[in-house]
């Protein structure tokens, strides 16, 4: 099934899910040299940059490379930009939760069911909590609860660090994507693709940790081919998940960056790591546009 699919579900983009608001308190510093690309023509530079959406606090990321590139842009872009927690929680409501229709625990495969209920006690929730949740909310509702035991917070990621430090130089923000598109897009997936997923996540829970600290070690020594394997392994059995979430959304950034090419300037692009690794990855469909990533080397 699907290997490592909880931490990955983290890893390719669940900023949406995490809202990152408090500051991190300082604690001992350890570097990380995550991998960083730059597309560039006579009058227009664009660098793009893989992130973990949640960390722990400790890595010392935002350095070297990666600094002056962000110094040097006139512009920030994410997966998206945060909306305020009324809109939220307005659009979680509308979208991940059925009021009406089968449970979730209803929906589950019989032997799993017991599974679900034990992972929720043991991270301090009731199977009454997210009974009424979409399978695909559930699923990475439940991805996060033993990430966060262990420091794994949105805090200490690089969206909420970079949108900071772009606010206190006057950088503009914006999103590559909605934070109503990026629940869209798990929406549409099939209900038995969401099935799946809820299933292999409650599967996979107990190697939570090993897998996101092994993709995290890989993020921060700059082994993006190492990354993609670590994260793109877990979708390899799902298909109709590989092409909603990371085929689909690579083609329309590709696009997106294409059409940036046209006006002079220099911009800062960070986007879920897995995004940029492996087949099908941004830096592969921007060679349809004649557009080569080149990676930055410190």
């Amino acid at each position: 099934m699907y290997r490592s699919i909880s931490a990955s579900f983290v890893a390719i983009g669940l900023a949406f899910a995490l809202p990152a608001c408090a500051q991190p308190a300082p604690v001992a510093t350890k570097d990380a040299d995550p991998a960083l690309w730059v597309v560039k023509d006579k009058d227009t530079t664009i660098y793009l940059f893989g992130t973990i959406h949640v960390l722990q606090p400790g890595l010392s990321w935002f350095d070297q490379a990666v600094k002056k590139a962000f110094d040097r842009s006139g512009t920030l872009v994410l997966e998206m930009v945060e909306p305020d927690q009324a809109t939220q929680q307005k659009v979680v409501l509308s979208k991940a939760f059925a009021p009406t229709g089968p449970t979730l625990s209803e929906q589950l495969p019989a032997g799993k069911r017991e599974a679900l209920a034990k992972a929720l006690t043991e991270n301090g929730f009731s199977l009454s909590q997210y009974d009424r949740m979409r399978p695909w909310f559930a699923a990475i509702s439940l991805s996060i609860l033993p990430l966060e035991k262990i420091g794994y917070d949105p805090a200490n990621g690089p969206e909420g660090i970079l949108t900071r430090a772009a606010k206190a130089q006057n950088k503009p923000v914006i999103g590559l994507e909605t934070f109503e598109g990026q629940l869209s897009v798990f929406d549409r997936i099939s209900q038995k693709g969401q099935i799946d997923l809820l299933s292999s996540t409650i599967d996979e829970l107990p190697k939570a940790r090993e897998n996101m600290d092994k993709m995290v070690a890989d993020w921060a020594a700059g082994r993006p081919d190492e990354l993609a394997k670590d994260m793109n392994a877990s979708l390899d059995d799902s298909p109709e998940v590989a092409q909603m979430l990371l085929l689909n959304r690579n083609k329309q950034w590709a696009g997106w960056i294409a059409e940036r090419m046209r006006t002079p300037g220099t911009v800062f692009i960070a986007v879920g790591a897995g995004h940029l690794a492996g087949k099908g990855s941004v830096q592969e469909q921007l060679l349809r546009y004649k557009l080569k990533a080149v990676r930055i080397r410190y």
